[in-house]
């Protein structure tokens, strides 16, 4: 198996956007579409998610009609695939809207209908979904650091019903995330890191983000945030005490609030550096984030190879060496900022 290092995300940030495979036995060789199912059989997934679509915009399976560009890159592998939703194949939708306490019983809920596997969209509805089956295979999609929290043996064999794709490398993602951000704006010496108060990874994320500051030498000062209305006091609470910057640390939590820390970030006229593309497309300044939209389309080869009889325990993890860097620039000058040229010049996609 191919191992990356944190030397791999610090190379130049160009247009490429290259996954490792780190899959064995061919695993990225696309199948022809008739060998991929059985003829006659119907497929039935379980998909444990995070933020629900609109009631009217699903299906009775609470799947969405269409989705966002995540959903349909997935959908989309997976009729290249010959597995065609409403035909051969039966998606099964639970949505934990970023919170804990609903996930066991979703996550039993799935369990309860027998599918031949289950999506599940970060660490805290994988290991949820672990402690429900040690049968069904599990697809996970979007976690952190899978080997340390424990969900897979190693990433060259998973060693247990969980397979998939990583979402990071690891931690210092965090650390490139504030450099860029502070590249972005040269003059910035206090940077307000907003975070779940609830998460187990928000100390091991500030922590990253403080080592990584000092070599920067800026101040940060981390907010908590628990629930959707705390969102405005932080952001008021970070201009009072003069931040010129804002780092958002990634939580599901955080991920189901975009908009809302857009908005308020944007209105404070306060320069942030985002978790996902999903925020820069809701009018947020700039995100660093491994291509979403690739690791949704590869968990689709996940599922086709297990479905074909592949067990997740001998099916390598697979984990991002690029990601992209993704800026607003319509944003920008809303905020009076001038992004420096070499900075637009090494972004991956600029929004004007």
């Amino acid at each position: 198996m191919t191992r990356f290092s944190i030397a791999d995300f610090r190379l130049p940030i160009g247009p490429t956007r290259i996954f490792a495979c780190v899959l064995a036995l061919g695993l990225l060789l696309s199948p022809l579409a008739a060998e991929a199912q059985q003829p006659g059989k119907v497929y039935r997934i379980g998909y444990l998610g995070v933020v629900a679509p609109a009631p009217n915009d699903t299906t009775p399976q609470q799947c969405p009609i269409k989705g966002d560009p995540n959903w349909q890159a997935w959908v989309e592998g997976l009729r290249e695939r010959g597995y065609i939703p409403g035909r051969n194949l039966v998606i099964e939708c639970r949505w934990t809207e970023g919170r804990d306490e609903p996930t066991p019983a979703l996550a039993a809920e799935l369990v309860h209908l027998k599918p031949d596997l289950i999506i599940a969209t970060n660490t805290a509805n994988v290991r949820v979904a672990m402690a429900r089956t040690s049968t069904i295979p599990i697809v996970m999609v979007g976690v952190l650091e899978p080997v340390r929290t424990g969900l897979v043996a190693s990433l060259a064999r998973p060693g247990g019903n969980v397979t998939g794709v990583t979402d990071t490398a690891g931690r210092e993602i965090v650390g490139k995330r504030l450099e860029l951000l502070k590249e972005a704006v040269p003059t910035a010496s206090r940077v307000a890191v907003l975070l779940d108060a609830l998460s187990p990874y928000s100390g091991e994320f500030l922590g990253d983000a403080m080592n990584e500051a000092r070599a920067l030498n800026v101040t940060v000062w981390s907010y908590p945030v628990s629930h959707p209305e705390e969102i405005e006091r932080a952001v008021t609470a970070m201009i009072n005490w003069g931040a010129e910057a804002l780092l958002v640390l990634q939580t599901p939590f955080v991920y189901t609030q975009a908009r809302r820390i857009v908005g308020c970030a944007v209105q404070s006229r306060l320069p942030a550096m985002y978790p996902s593309k999903d925020f820069v497309e809701a009018g947020g300044l700039m995100a660093y984030a491994a291509n979403a939209r690739t690791m949704f389309r590869h968990a689709a080869i996940y599922v086709d190879r297990i479905l074909k009889g592949a067990r997740p325990a001998d099916l390598p993890v697979e984990q991002p060496t690029k990601f992209d860097l993704i800026i607003n620039l319509k944003t920008a000058k809303a905020l009076g900022l001038t992004i420096p040229r070499a900075l637009r010049e090494r972004a991956d996609e600029v929004i004007e």
